[in-house]
């Protein structure tokens, strides 16, 4: 798979993004999944796997969801990327993180 950007941070963090057709495949180290962590949530870790998807409403499929029976790990909110995020536990044990992106990220 190509890869459609990458970045790196603070702590030696780096994500690859590779290009899967009509999905992405994110590849984080152990920096960088700390950083979306705390940037997610308050504290919450990631398992080896988690799944995201870009959606309209962050919120309302949030709530959706939780209805639904999932328990929700973090509401919604901005990340530095510009996009709203949440997240939630699903079936399985599942992370599942929802995300509308907002435009172009500040500079």
């Amino acid at each position: 798979m190509p890869e459609q950007e990458s970045h790196s941070g603070a702590g030696g963090a780096r994500v690859a993004i590779l290009d899967a057709g009509r999905a992405t495949l994110e590849l984080s180290n152990p920096a960088q999944v700390g950083l979306i962590d705390a940037v997610e949530t308050d504290e919450v870790r990631s398992p080896h796997l988690r799944v995201a998807f870009e959606v309209d409403d962050s919120a309302a499929v949030t709530a959706e969801l939780a209805d639904a029976g999932a328990q929700v790990l973090a509401t919604p909110r901005v990340t530095p990327w510009n996009s709203l995020n949440a997240r939630l536990a699903g079936p399985a044990g599942l992370q599942l993180t929802l995300f509308p992106e907002l435009g172009d990220a500040p500079q």
